[in-house]
């Protein structure tokens, strides 16, 4: 029988055309051969959306698109078959560069601004996210923003959710992710970094990641994770506190990790997965994602083989 999901609808601010290298022995000052590249639509939320695609969920990408790049980025999108409806801007959709050295282990990356959005711009996609939001049953929120769109941005479209019912999922740092969670999320996913524009510091430690969280959970917040690199990961809900470990893979770029972990948890949600689950499902993701070459280009075949991998722990705070 098949199964109907209800959609998600992915914000990002600033897409991208991301252009990922490989290069052995690469450093500076030097001419080099790419030995392989692939060349995609990017930016945080386009990788969400494209993990959720390959899950099986229905999604649409929004967000703003400006220039040759940003026509690049739509129909890239339309190839891999995943719909788009964006604000379309004066400026050019910025370009971000990773150089992968297999040798070194290293992940270099040059990331552009983006184009500068003006305030009708601003207002044109809060119409359209108004317009959007009641089609969905959940929105992300990823990634950061080009210059023009206010701090308050997802702010905003917090509120909106809260209006059409709509559950957010809150993934971006600085400003954003500081006035972001002042407008309760349903969801939100901070790195250990990225705590530290919401509470002046990262945590030191396990426990610390988990007390924060707890303080977020306070504010209303349903669900919090927290991402710790290499350590794992920590849920906190109401439900429980849980941490994962993931599951040793042969490295290629960390490049959409995050957006795949939060793809695939927003895939178990939707199944009707248990939180333990739904925590090893993300972390699965994220592994498979740094397995393969490209932003959210693991399959679900890859997602699934490392899913009885992850190691679950339930009271983290007894760590």
């Amino acid at each position: 029988m098949r199964v109907v999901y209800p959609a998600v609808l992915t914000v990002t601010l600033n897409a991208a055309v991301d252009k990922t290298y490989r290069v052995e022995g690469f450093c500076l000052d030097r001419v080099f051969r790419v030995e392989a590249g692939r060349v995609v639509a990017g930016g945080k939320g386009i990788n969400v959306a494209r993990v959720l695609h390959t899950l099986g969920v229905p999604v649409m990408a929004t967000g703003f698109l400006g220039g040759h790049n940003g026509a690049f980025i739509l129909d890239s999108l339309k190839q891999e078959g995943i719909p788009g409806d964006f604000v379309w801007t004066q400026g050019e959709s910025r370009v971000c560069l990773a150089v992968i050295d297999p040798v070194a282990g290293t992940q270099t990356e040059l990331n552009e601004i983006g184009p500068v959005i003006h305030p009708e711009e601003v207002w044109a996609l809060e119409q359209k996210l108004a317009q959007l939001l009641p089609r969905f049953a959940y929105v992300t929120l990823s990634g950061s923003a080009p210059p023009g769109v206010p701090a308050d941005f997802h702010a905003r479209v917090v509120r909106l959710g809260h209006k059409a019912g709509v559950r957010v999922a809150l993934d971006s740092s600085g400003d954003l992710l500081k006035y972001g969670v002042e407008a309760v999320p349903w969801m939100v996913k901070p790195n250990r970094a990225e705590l530290s524009a919401i509470f002046g510091r990262e945590p030191a430690d396990v426990d610390e990641a988990v007390q924060m969280a707890r303080r977020l959970l306070a504010k209303g917040i349903e669900v919090v994770v927290v991402t710790l690199g290499k350590q794992g990961a920590v849920w906190v809900s109401a439900e429980g506190e849980w941490f994962a470990s993931p599951p040793e893979v042969e490295f290629v770029s960390a490049v959409g990790s995050g957006d795949s972990m939060l793809a695939a948890m927003l895939y178990a949600v939707i199944e009707g997965m248990s939180p333990p689950d739904v925590l090893r499902w993300g972390v699965a993701a994220g592994a498979a994602n740094a397995a393969v070459f490209g932003a959210g280009f693991c399959t679900r075949e890859q997602i699934e083989a490392l899913v009885p991998r992850v190691a679950v722990k339930e009271k983290v705070s007894s760590l």
